[in-house]
Protein backbone atom coordinates (compact mmCIF):
# COMPACT_ATOMS: atom_id res chain seq x y z
CA UNK A 1 0.00 0.00 0.00
CA UNK A 2 1.44 3.32 -1.04
CA UNK A 3 1.79 5.74 1.69
CA UNK A 4 0.19 9.24 0.77
CA UNK A 5 2.84 12.36 1.24
CA UNK A 6 1.94 14.19 4.08
CA UNK A 7 3.55 17.91 4.93
CA UNK A 8 4.43 19.43 7.59
CA UNK A 9 5.13 23.30 8.86
CA UNK A 10 5.06 25.11 12.13
CA UNK A 11 3.66 27.85 12.82
CA UNK A 12 3.57 30.74 15.48
CA UNK A 13 1.88 33.62 17.27
CA UNK A 14 2.64 35.31 20.44
CA UNK A 15 3.12 32.72 22.58
CA UNK A 16 1.36 29.79 20.62
CA UNK A 17 3.06 26.92 18.14
CA UNK A 18 1.07 24.91 16.29
CA UNK A 19 2.42 21.77 14.68
CA UNK A 20 0.47 21.52 11.14
CA UNK A 21 0.49 17.75 9.43
CA UNK A 22 -1.01 18.42 5.47
CA UNK A 23 -1.94 15.58 2.85
CA UNK A 24 -4.72 16.15 0.19
CA UNK A 25 -8.21 14.63 0.90
CA UNK A 26 -11.70 15.82 2.02
CA UNK A 27 -11.25 19.14 3.93
CA UNK A 28 -11.47 17.53 7.52
CA UNK A 29 -9.53 19.94 10.36
CA UNK A 30 -8.81 18.56 13.45
CA UNK A 31 -7.08 20.25 16.19
CA UNK A 32 -5.80 18.39 19.76
CA UNK A 33 -7.91 15.21 18.37
CA UNK A 34 -11.56 17.79 18.25
CA UNK A 35 -12.61 18.64 15.47
CA UNK A 36 -12.14 22.51 14.62
CA UNK A 37 -15.72 23.94 15.25
CA UNK A 38 -15.28 21.55 18.48
CA UNK A 39 -12.08 23.75 19.32
CA UNK A 40 -12.79 26.64 18.24
CA UNK A 41 -15.39 28.62 20.01
CA UNK A 42 -15.43 32.08 18.07
CA UNK A 43 -16.58 31.68 14.03
CA UNK A 44 -14.18 34.30 13.59
CA UNK A 45 -11.07 31.82 14.60
CA UNK A 46 -12.42 29.50 12.62
CA UNK A 47 -12.50 31.73 9.75
CA UNK A 48 -8.79 32.41 10.38
CA UNK A 49 -7.75 28.95 9.57
CA UNK A 50 -9.90 28.58 6.18
CA UNK A 51 -7.79 32.34 4.82
CA UNK A 52 -4.82 30.15 3.23
CA UNK A 53 -6.96 27.48 1.63
CA UNK A 54 -9.03 30.84 0.09
CA UNK A 55 -5.92 32.50 -0.98
CA UNK A 56 -4.79 30.10 -3.46
CA UNK A 57 -8.92 28.32 -4.03
CA UNK A 58 -7.83 24.78 -2.55
CA UNK A 59 -10.60 24.84 0.00
CA UNK A 60 -11.96 21.44 1.03
CA UNK A 61 -8.88 19.73 -0.92
CA UNK A 62 -6.57 19.11 1.94
CA UNK A 63 -6.80 17.06 5.47
CA UNK A 64 -5.16 18.85 7.98
CA UNK A 65 -4.06 17.28 11.56
CA UNK A 66 -3.25 20.23 14.16
CA UNK A 67 -1.32 20.16 17.51
CA UNK A 68 -1.18 23.28 19.39
CA UNK A 69 -0.07 24.36 22.27
CA UNK A 70 0.26 27.99 24.32
CA UNK A 71 -1.73 31.16 23.98
CA UNK A 72 -5.12 31.81 23.85
CA UNK A 73 -7.96 31.09 20.98
CA UNK A 74 -6.82 33.97 19.28
CA UNK A 75 -3.03 33.64 19.19
CA UNK A 76 -3.88 29.93 18.64
CA UNK A 77 -6.04 30.05 15.56
CA UNK A 78 -3.27 32.69 13.88
CA UNK A 79 -0.41 30.13 14.73
CA UNK A 80 -2.50 27.21 12.36
CA UNK A 81 -3.17 29.65 9.93
CA UNK A 82 0.80 30.21 9.67
CA UNK A 83 1.76 26.48 9.73
CA UNK A 84 -1.02 25.83 6.83
CA UNK A 85 0.70 28.63 5.02
CA UNK A 86 4.19 27.41 5.56
CA UNK A 87 3.00 23.83 4.67
CA UNK A 88 1.01 24.30 1.45
CA UNK A 89 4.20 26.33 0.51
CA UNK A 90 5.83 23.22 1.13
CA UNK A 91 3.33 21.14 -1.12
CA UNK A 92 3.38 23.60 -4.48
CA UNK A 93 5.88 26.88 -4.13
CA UNK A 94 3.74 28.11 -6.57
CA UNK A 95 1.31 28.82 -3.67
CA UNK A 96 4.02 30.66 -1.91
CA UNK A 97 3.25 34.14 -3.80
CA UNK A 98 -0.51 34.13 -3.57
CA UNK A 99 -0.25 33.40 0.40
CA UNK A 100 3.05 36.28 0.87
CA UNK A 101 1.19 38.65 -1.09
CA UNK A 102 -1.73 38.60 1.82
CA UNK A 103 0.85 38.50 4.49
CA UNK A 104 0.56 34.83 5.83
CA UNK A 105 4.07 33.96 5.22
CA UNK A 106 4.43 36.26 8.12
CA UNK A 107 5.24 35.37 11.76
CA UNK A 108 3.59 37.89 14.20
CA UNK A 109 5.97 37.96 16.65
CA UNK A 110 4.05 40.63 18.68
CA UNK A 111 3.67 39.55 22.51
CA UNK A 112 3.39 40.89 25.48
CA UNK A 113 6.13 42.82 27.53
CA UNK A 114 7.55 41.05 30.14
CA UNK A 115 7.23 43.39 33.68
CA UNK A 116 10.04 44.81 34.96
CA UNK A 117 11.37 45.28 38.56
CA UNK A 118 10.86 48.76 40.19
CA UNK A 119 7.64 49.09 38.00
CA UNK A 120 4.10 47.88 38.57
CA UNK A 121 3.45 47.15 35.02
CA UNK A 122 5.63 46.71 31.94
CA UNK A 123 6.12 50.32 31.76
CA UNK A 124 3.92 52.02 34.48
CA UNK A 125 5.85 53.56 37.01
CA UNK A 126 4.73 54.70 40.48
CA UNK A 127 2.12 57.02 41.06
CA UNK A 128 3.59 60.49 41.61
CA UNK A 129 2.78 62.17 45.15
CA UNK A 130 3.58 65.78 45.86
CA UNK A 131 3.01 65.79 49.38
Amino acid sequence: MAEEKVFYATGRRKTSTARVFLKPGSGKIEINGKTSDNYLSRPSSRATIEQPFQAISQNGKFDCYITVKGGGESGQAGAIRHGISRALTIFDEENRKALKKVGYLTRDSRMVERKKYGLHKARRKSQFSKR
